[in-house]
């Protein structure tokens, strides 16, 4: 049974806010150098400096398209779930804490970006929430795809025509 697919720009922005994602999670530590040196005076690496500096942007990146994704959500809808699923209620959950991660992650970034403080903590507190929430959520998908192969995955690879 074909599931219902996403649009070509749904599918798009799911693909380059998860890659944007990945990036910010994989080189978080070269912003925390980037704070660290410029705290107590030392040069940074230029290495850090290009990757601390990506950070900062890249994290505004997923706060700008991941709005653009809510509205998109919002006007034109998701791909309806498979309405015999017993998971449904925990895969809106997820989807939820996605958009919230999404939308606060790069709000208290910048929050400890321009004034440090506890935003820095709750900040970090972010990297493994998301990686929780990557793995439940890939871990969903291949069950959706190899166990029930209800077509479930297809509608984030495949657009509607």
């Amino acid at each position: 049974m074909a599931a219902p697919a996403y649009s070509r720009t749904q599918i798009g922005l799911h693909w380059l806010i998860a890659a944007l994602v990945v990036f910010q999670l994989l080189f978080a530590e070269a912003m925390e150098e980037m704070v660290e040196a410029a705290r107590e005076g030392e040069r940074l690496s230029a290495s850090d400096a290009l990757l601390g500096g990506a950070h900062y942007w890249v994290g505004i990146a997923v706060l700008v398209f991941a709005a653009l994704r809510l509205a998109l959500r919002l006007r034109a809808g998701a791909a309806p779930a498979d309405a015999a699923s017993p998971a449904r209620l925990a895969a809106a959950v997820v989807h939820a804490l996605f958009y919230v991660l999404l939308f606060v992650v790069p709000v208290l970034g910048l929050l400890a970006y321009y004034s440090g403080g506890p935003w820095e903590d709750l900040h970090k507190l972010a990297k493994p929430a998301f990686i929780l929430l990557i793995g439940v959520h890939a871990a969903a998908a291949l069950y959706h795809q190899f166990v029930l192969r209800d077509g479930t995955l297809r509608r984030i690879l495949v657009a509607e025509r």
